[in-house]
């Protein structure tokens, strides 16, 4: 049988005889088993091994039970590491889950996601609540099909280009536009990787959401880290901490801005003295390449904007910024974009479906949070963004490129022009795309997939 001993840590000498020694867990070292070499040799300069043979001769439940648990050193936590996977839950839920500046994962996309079969949840338990969401199905899918072949005669095969890639361009160029259509309660999956403590600080706040549905993910999510941690996870709950996350996610788990605007910079903290300091790492910084970190001291810029809830998915992605979960309603809007990239006569029938819609969903006799479940994603969303200049820049280059979705590009391109404006003169270099409006088939190769 296999033991602690016969593990391969792969380990480099430095000059000073120091070593770097990367763990080899195999099957035997666990996140808690992790958590605690951690801990230890945060305490004692003995050494690696030294830990790794208290660990073989003592176990790290009682280590982990005591000092992370009982004594509350959170720090420790930090040092174990598990994957928690997320299935068949609304984009509502996932975006929740998400809202989170310390979150490490991935979710589905809706462009490779096979709609026709996929679940959708319907918080309204009845059968008018599925005939809402069904219906918009329905027009998703039938949509679907008539638009591939307006975009191949608008949008036609070149010379050179593999017929597979094309196709998969067309689609996803398809997809982009008709997932305007899905109701946000569309479920999806999702992986949250991280430390134990985020887990533990998190879950916590979850669990008193607005949403049921979120709720019940993360009472679940607790459930099953209990059993696979028993040592690190408690589900002992204090009524003052309690009432506190009920209040704070009752009042700013979703963003509506009162006084909503197309777009508009509304604050600029951004220190032009400190800024002076770095025109060198603006002037040379080549592309795809970050700024430095420190860049971030010297203040903020603030935007707001409307932007639709679909590109919002994308947008929510950076973490480094600040960006409150807008309320997904009707009363900001439809995205024209979505509407004018249809032909006319698909036009008409989306907004057909649009007014029946709103009508359906009247009747359910919802609050506005349960509503989101049966709106199509591509209703507009205010958006509240903050951040410093480091995290904008890189937000601009990557999005305004042609290879991200329109809606979104647009506002890249707008909040790109900006920080020109207000950040040349210091310096300021943007490496951005310089066609970003033209379709290009590569868009075909941005794909995983499995090999055979």
């Amino acid at each position: 049988m296999k033991t602690l001993a016969d593990l391969l840590h792969h380990s480099v000498p430095l000059g000073d005889g120091g070593e770097v020694l990367v763990l080899e867990t195999g099957a035997l070292i666990g996140a808690e088993s992790q958590a605690m070499l951690g801990a230890l040799h945060s305490r004692s300069i003995g050494g690696i091994r030294s830990h790794l043979k208290v660990l073989s001769e003592k176990g790290s439940e009682k280590f982990m039970g005591t000092f992370y648990v009982g004594y509350g050193h959170k720090s420790i936590g930090d040092l174990g590491n598990t994957a928690v996977f997320i299935e068949g839950v609304s984009m509502l839920a996932a975006k929740a889950i998400q809202d989170f500046p310390l979150y490490n994962g991935q979710e589905a996309s809706t462009r490779y996601i096979d709609f026709s079969q996929q679940n959708f949840v319907n918080p309204a338990k009845s059968q008018e609540g599925l005939a809402v969401l069904e219906s918009l199905r329905s027009f998703y899918l039938d949509g679907l099909d008539r638009f591939i072949p307006v975009l191949k005669k608008r949008y036609p095969q070149g010379a050179g280009e593999k017929d597979a890639v094309y196709e998969k361009a067309i689609k996803a160029r398809a997809f982009d536009t008709m997932r305007a259509f899905l109701p946000a309660g569309a479920s999806t999956n999702l992986v949250w990787v991280g430390p134990l403590r985020q887990f533990a600080d998190r879950l916590p706040i979850l669990r008193n959401h607005p949403l049921a549905e979120v709720r019940e993910i993360a009472e679940a999510s607790l459930k099953a880290l209990l059993v696979a941690f028993p040592n690190s996870f408690s589900d002992k709950q204090y009524e003052e901490t309690e009432d506190y996350h009920r209040l704070c996610e009752d009042l700013y788990a979703y963003f509506d801005d009162k006084e909503p605007v197309d777009f508009a910079l509304t604050r600029d903290t951004v220190d032009r003295d400190i800024l002076a300091e770095y025109r060198t790492a603006f002037e040379s910084r080549p592309a795809k390449n970050e700024l430095p970190y420190n860049v971030r001291e010297c203040g903020q810029l603030q935007y707001k904007f409307l932007l639709d809830f679909g590109s919002y998915r994308d947008l929510q992605r950076h973490r480094p910024i600040v960006l409150p979960m807008p309320l997904l309603t009707s009363k900001h809007g439809f995205e024209p974009w979505y509407l004018d990239e249809l032909p006319e006569d698909l036009r008409e029938e989306a907004k057909h479906v649009l007014v029946e819609n709103l009508a359906a969903i009247e009747k359910l006799g919802l609050s506005a949070a349960e509503q989101q479940y049966f709106l199509p994603m591509g209703y507009r969303t205010t958006i509240r963004l903050t951040g410093d200049l480091r995290s904008l820049v890189y937000l601009v280059e990557l999005r305004a490129t042609r290879f991200v979705h329109p809606t979104l590009r647009m506002r890249a391109v707008t909040m790109a022009k900006s920080l020109q404006e207000r950040f040349g003169d210091s310096g300021l270099v943007l490496h951005l795309d310089p066609e970003p409006d033209r379709f290009d088939v590569k868009r075909g190769e941005h794909d995983i997939v499995q090999q055979t």
